[in-house]
C-alpha cells in the first residue's frame, strides 16, 4: 500500500509543484511580462508627471500674467499730484518698449498737467481677465474704478475704465508693452 500510495498521490503533487516538463519557458513569460509591466508603468507615470509639471507651470504663468496686469492697471489708474515723480516710475518699471518710450516722452507735460489741475486718482481693479496668451506673450482686460478728484471736481467722480493691456516677457518678467482704452 505504501508503493501504491505513493505511485497514486505522492508523485502526481511533485510534478504538479515542479510545473511542466516547460516551466523554464513559463517562468522566462512570466518575467518578461513583469518587465513590460514596469516598463510600462514607469512610462505612464513619467508621461504623467511631465502633464502635471507643464500644467502647473502653465497656471503659474496664468498667475503672473493676472498679477502684472492687475499692478500695471492699478499704477496706471492711481495718481496723485503730490507724488507724480514716483507714480509715473512706478508705471515705467512694469512697461517696455514703445509704451514706455510714449510714455516717458510725456511724463514732462503730464507732471505740469496733473500739478496744476491738483489731479488725485486712487484705482481699484476689478476684474482681469486673458484672452490670448503664449510663452512669451498675453492680451488682458482689465476693468477699474477710480476716485478722480481734481481743480474742476473737488469732491471727486467715479469713473470706470476698461482697459486692454499688451505683455511681454522680458528677462523673466512680463512687461506691459501696450495700454488701450477700449469698450
Amino acid at each position: 500500500m505504501t508503493d501504491s500510495f505513493f505511485v497514486r498521490v505522492i508523485r502526481p503533487l511533485r510534478r504538479l509543484a515542479a510545473g511542466p516538463a516547460d516551466g523554464t519557458r513559463r517562468g522566462r513569460a512570466w518575467s518578461a511580462g513583469l518587465v513590460t509591466a514596469t516598463v510600462l508603468t514607469t512610462g505612464v507615470t513619467g508621461w504623467l508627471s511631465v502633464q502635471l509639471y507643464e500644467q502647473h507651470e502653465a497656471e503659474q504663468r496664468r498667475q503672473d500674467i493676472l498679477a502684472t496686469a492687475r499692478q500695471s492697471a492699478l499704477n496706471f489708474t492711481s495718481i496723485d499730484y503730490r507724488h507724480y515723480d514716483r507714480d509715473s516710475r512706478n508705471v515705467l518699471k512694469g512697461a517696455t518698449g514703445d509704451f514706455k518710450e510714449q510714455f516717458a516722452a510725456q511724463t514732462k507735460d503730464l507732471t505740469r498737467l496733473v500739478a496744476e489741475n491738483k489731479s488725485v486718482s486712487e484705482g481699484q481693479v476689478l476684474e482681469a481677465g486673458i484672452t490670448r496668451s503664449d510663452e512669451r506673450s498675453a492680451r488682458v482686460l482689465v476693468v477699474a474704478d477710480s476716485k478722480v478728484t481734481n481743480a474742476s471736481v473737488p469732491k471727486g467722480e467715479a469713473r470706470t475704465y476698461r482697459l486692454q493691456l499688451d505683455l511681454v516677457l522680458v528677462d523673466g518678467r512680463w512687461l506691459t508693452s501696450g495700454v488701450e482704452f477700449v469698450g
